[in-house]
């Protein structure tokens, strides 16, 4: 976890230090909201959406009036749900959720079609945190651990924003995970996200 912490703090500060050098305008500022994660690929039956939360920080300098560049380091809660399944009245499979929760590393691309709007894509790192199987999400049981998923996700970003008065800003985004998350088989993240978030 050390070593994970430094590196997010490298990344972070090269976004910095980037800004600086450049005389464009540079910005820090905070995102928040609201994950529907699940996994999808031919060895998964597209097993029902994991709802979430993501937050975390974000660093943007402009290179143009109209093209900027991103960084972010936020906490992201993702995973799927499990159905209840039962055999001859009995339960075989309880209501769960496959949590698989990372901290997210993407590093964004900005175009602003018009004043406060913009689209934005790029890649995305991904080191899982935290894999366990809990069947009472909302109390303090029902974890088991398991030990299934990758380390590292690579995944690929896309979305829009809307900056508002004062500093807010609103944002959509989509991310696919290109590399697999379990070992030799076609199994992928894949978040839809919703948020708000404030530049200092």
């Amino acid at each position: 976890m050390k070593k994970t912490a430094l590196l997010f703090t490298f990344l972070l500060c090269g976004v910095v230090s980037f800004a600086q050098e450049v005389e464009n305008r540079f910005q820090f500022g905070a995102r928040a909201g609201v994950n529907f994660a699940t996994i999808t690929g031919d060895d998964f039956e597209d097993p029902n959406s994991r709802t979430s939360f993501y937050a975390g920080l974000v660093a943007e300098t402009f290179v143009t009036e109209k093209f900027a560049l991103q960084g972010e380091v936020f906490y992201s809660g993702q995973g799927f749900d499990i159905e209840e399944t039962t055999f001859a009245g009995v339960i075989v499979t309880p209501e769960a959720e496959f949590q698989i929760d990372y901290i997210q590393v993407p590093l964004l691309a900005k175009i602003y079609l018009i004043d406060g709007l913009n689209i934005h894509a790029g890649p995305q790192f991904g080191f899982k945190i935290n894999e366990e199987i809990d069947t009472d999400p909302t109390g303090d049981g029902g974890d088991f651990d398991t030990d299934s998923i990758k380390d590292f996700d690579f995944q690929l970003a896309a979305g829009a924003e809307f900056k508002l008065t004062g500093g807010f800003f609103i944002q959509a985004r989509y991310t696919y995970g290109v590399s697999e998350v379990v070992e030799d088989s076609d199994a992928h993240n894949s978040t839809f996200s919703a948020g708000v978030g404030f530049m200092f």
